[in-house]
């Protein structure tokens, strides 16, 4: 048997098709195409390590995880639906609120730039104007000009005229507010709930027993009956300008 496979290895080794070697290699354009080659890969190199980052500071992300995280300890479930399931549907609903954002960005911008129809400058412009134009419509005035009141700067004329390093932290500190708002609203009922169990538990002189084991249950029970995840969902987004 020892002189079979003696003789067989060698026969599939020599038969076996060829592994391809990788060569990794640094090395000077050389001519104006590689250049624009290895400048497009940088690129999207950045942008795709940026990409959570920009997800969280430019989009509807940052309001609709907040809220999701009010109804959580508003329903008194602090680890029901588990944190990485929240934050998967809060990724889900802000895809869908900013596909018609991302599809102008794309044929605007990245579109013509990757046909090399026009340059960077003017690809970034127009792939940022429509998220811009999100931002701003949901950013209120007063933050806004709070940042503008930080670095002295005079009152925009224009949107164009709103810088980035502005308009991102005014945006962030405006779905901030607006997300704690809407916390708020969502805990009044079921604040409500638990006054009236812990009123109820007090008269029957049950002092022993919390309260938050007899409000879970009914908590629940109103959230299914109101259909309350269509109700948040549907406010998240009409909340959006």
């Amino acid at each position: 048997m020892k002189k079979i496979l003696i003789f067989i290895l060698p026969i599939i080794v020599f038969a076996a098709p060829q592994i391809p070697t990788v060569n990794l290699s640094l090395s000077a354009p050389h001519n104006p195409k590689q250049l624009v080659d290895t400048l497009n890969i940088v690129i999207l190199m950045t942008i795709l390590v940026l990409a959570p980052s920009i997800v969280l500071v430019t989009t509807s992300f940052v309001r609709i995880l907040v809220v999701l995280g009010f109804l959580r300890q508003a329903l008194g479930t602090p680890q029901s639906p588990p944190t990485t399931l929240l934050v998967s549907f809060a990724l889900i609903l802000t895809f869908f609120i900013m596909e018609p954002y991302a599809k102008n960005a794309y044929s605007n911008g990245i579109k013509p730039y990757m046909e090399k129809k026009i340059g960077y400058e003017e690809a970034f412009e127009k792939s940022v104007k429509p998220f811009k134009l999100f931002m701003i419509k949901n950013t209120r005035e007063k933050d806004l000009a709070l940042f503008y009141r930080i670095r002295h700067l005079p009152n925009p004329k224009t949107i164009d005229d709103v810088p980035l390093s502005i308009l991102v932290p005014a945006f962030m500190l405006s779905e901030l507010k607006t997300a704690f708002e809407i916390g708020f609203l969502i805990f009044l009922p079921f604040l409500i709930i638990d006054m009236v169990v812990s009123s109820v538990l007090m008269s029957l002189g049950m002092m022993m027993l919390p309260p938050v084991m007899i409000s879970l249950p009914f908590k629940i029970l109103v959230f299914i009956l109101v259909d309350g995840w269509d109700l948040v969902v549907m406010g998240l987004v009409q909340s959006f300008k």
